[in-house]
């Protein structure tokens, strides 16, 4: 989707959506691709899957994640 057409879809500012999605894009969590004047972003959802992988596993203590209520919680250990 362009840019426009995220900014419209979540009712958010189209500059503070670009900024964002610039960032996840430089994190690899999307993937951009311009066209003309327009930036098109897709998900990138095997980084997505690899990034909860690596929190599950270095967070959850390998454990679901549970709601916050939880007592299962990223310690600050995080490797």
């Amino acid at each position: 989707m362009s840019v426009g057409q995220i900014s419209e879809a979540l009712g958010v500012v189209g500059a503070t959506l670009s900024f964002h999605l610039k960032e996840l894009s430089h994190a690899g969590l999307v993937l951009s691709r311009q066209e003309g004047r327009f930036i098109y972003y897709a998900a990138n959802y095997a980084e997505m899957n690899a990034l909860l992988g690596f929190l599950t596993e270095n967070c959850c203590r390998g454990e679901p994640c549970e709601p916050a209520s939880s007592s299962i919680s990223c310690d600050g250990t995080c490797r």
